[in-house]
Order: structure tokens, then C-alpha cells, then sequence
């Protein structure tokens, strides 16, 4: 008698369809299928173009399996740089906050690796908002729904050491050159950066003054492009402000410094 490997024929589908890890994504769809329909019905999803972290209701990153439900923008895997340059700068006890949240897993890998942060995270759609809170509550932090600072408790003002934004950077022309997975399937407020991509930054660059602690850090995921452009956001708001880009993780972030002497504008 011949045994049918599922995996295999999930594989020719995956391939057929263009998934360039066709033969890791399969594993991954066959060991979360409970039946042979499922897993039918799953594929299928995959190759229709659904984020897979959806169509399994989890990522990885950092390390760490975060929930990811649908609507809500997917964590990518370069964005491990902007967190490897987070933990750099935070103290054991700081407060951060992990704004334009999504899942809330830049936050949540921010904790895994710092004890004892008071972590906080913020986003203006409500499911990201949902999402966030079943990865960011569990470990102690607390998660808001709102426009940038506008959701924040008015108490964390001064108070942040480390302020960590993945904002969209995408230039809104070029949203319908993205990957169908991501146009198609997250929300347009978590990809549409503005005309040059950087109008959310300016937006956070403005205020994050008021919210930074003396010797505070604002640390931004952006494009390689606009890094520049992001970095000249921040010092125009009296932030001491450089870009640091990874090779490795192809990932470019700003960060920004609050002075310890003065209030930078906003």
C-alpha cells in the first residue's frame, strides 16, 4: 500500500502559485491542518495570495510566536533590526512604547529582552488594536487604541525612554506595486507612508518631544530612501538624530535623541 505525502502535493500548489519558500510554507500548512479539508482550504488561501501568518494565525519573530489576526499588518522579519536597536538603548525599567503597534510584537520582543519595561502600545485600527492586546496584555503591558499620541494616557508624557515606531513608509504610488499578500490583505493605513513616504514620520517626529524623557530615544523603521527625510524630521524638532542600516536584515531606522537638557519642539 502507497502513503500519500500531503506535503508534497501542497508543495506543487505552492510552487505553482509562486511561493518562493513553497517547501517551508507547506510543512507549516500540513502541521496546522487538523483534516485533509483544512488543509485543502488553507492552501487554497495561500494561493490565492492571504498573508500565510494569517491563514495560521501566528508569526515568528524574535524568537517569539505572535498572534496575527486578519486585517492586521503582518510583522516582517527585517524588522528584528529596528528591535535589536531598540533593546540597545533601553534600561531595565524604562518605559516604552511601541506605537503604530499592529500585532504589538515589536513591543512584545522589546520585553522578551529587557526586564522589567513598563511597555505600552498604541494603533489607530481597531483590529491591530484587538490583535495587540492578546500578545502585549499577557506579559504586562497595556495596549491603546488612537491616532499616534492621541491615544496615550496623558501621564506618559515626559516619561518615555524609548519610543519605537513602525510606521507605514511606503509612498502612496507605489502601493500597487506591493506583493498582493500585503495590498491586498492589510490595511492601507498600516502601507501608505504619503506622497514620499514619510508623512507619518513627520507627524510622530513633531510631538515625540513632549513624550520622551529627558535622554529619551525615538527610534523609526524606514526606508533606505527615506532615511534622510526621517532623520530631518527629527532634528527639526530638536532631536540629536542619525540612521543606522543592516546589511543582514536589508532594514534602515532613524533615531532620534532627546537632548538632556532642553525640550525639543512640538
Amino acid at each position: 500500500m502507497t502513503t500519500t505525502d500531503p506535503t508534497e502535493a501542497v508543495v506543487l500548489r505552492l510552487r505553482a502559485a509562486g511561493c518562493v519558500f513553497a517547501e517551508d510554507e507547506a510543512r507549516l500548512l500540513v502541521d496546522a491542518a487538523r483534516t485533509a479539508d483544512d488543509l485543502d482550504v488553507m492552501t487554497q488561501r495561500r494561493v490565492d495570495g492571504e498573508p500565510l501568518e494569517v491563514i495560521l494565525g501566528w508569526a515568528e519573530f524574535c524568537g517569539l510566536r505572535i498572534a496575527v489576526d486578519p486585517g492586521v499588518f503582518v510583522p516582517r522579519r527585517r524588522t528584528a533590526y529596528l528591535v535589536e536597536e531598540a533593546v540597545a538603548v533601553t534600561a531595565e525599567g524604562a518605559v516604552v512604547v511601541d506605537l503604530c503597534c499592529g500585532t504589538g510584537a515589536i513591543g512584545a520582543a522589546v520585553a522578551s529582552r529587557v526586564p522589567g519595561i513598563g511597555l505600552y502600545a498604541a494603533d489607530i485600527e481597531p483590529a491591530a488594536v484587538r490583535c495587540a492586546r492578546s500578545n502585549v496584555e499577557p506579559i504586562g503591558g497595556r495596549v491603546y487604541e488612537g491616532d499616534l499620541f492621541a491615544a496615550l494616557p496623558a501621564e506618559l508624557r515626559g516619561t518615555v525612554g524609548v519610543l519605537i515606531v513602525n510606521a507605514p513608509y511606503v509612498p502612496t504610488d507605489e502601493i500597487a506595486m506591493m506583493p498582493p499578500e500585503a495590498r491586498d490583505y492589510e490595511p492601507l493605513v498600516a502601507l501608505d507612508g504619503g506622497f514620499d513616504g514619510v508623512e507619518v514620520h513627520r507627524r510622530v517626529a513633531e510631538h515625540a518631544g513632549q513624550w520622551l524623557a529627558p535622554g529619551g530615544h525615538l527610534l523609526i523603521e524606514t526606508g533606505e530612501s527615506q532615511a534622510a527625510l526621517t532623520a530631518a524630521a527629527m532634528s527639526a524638532h530638536g532631536l540629536l538624530a542619525h540612521t543606522s542600516t543592516s546589511d543582514e536584515w536589508y532594514c534602515t531606522v532613524a533615531i532620534g535623541r532627546r537632548p538632556n537638557d532642553c525640550q525639543p519642539e512640538g
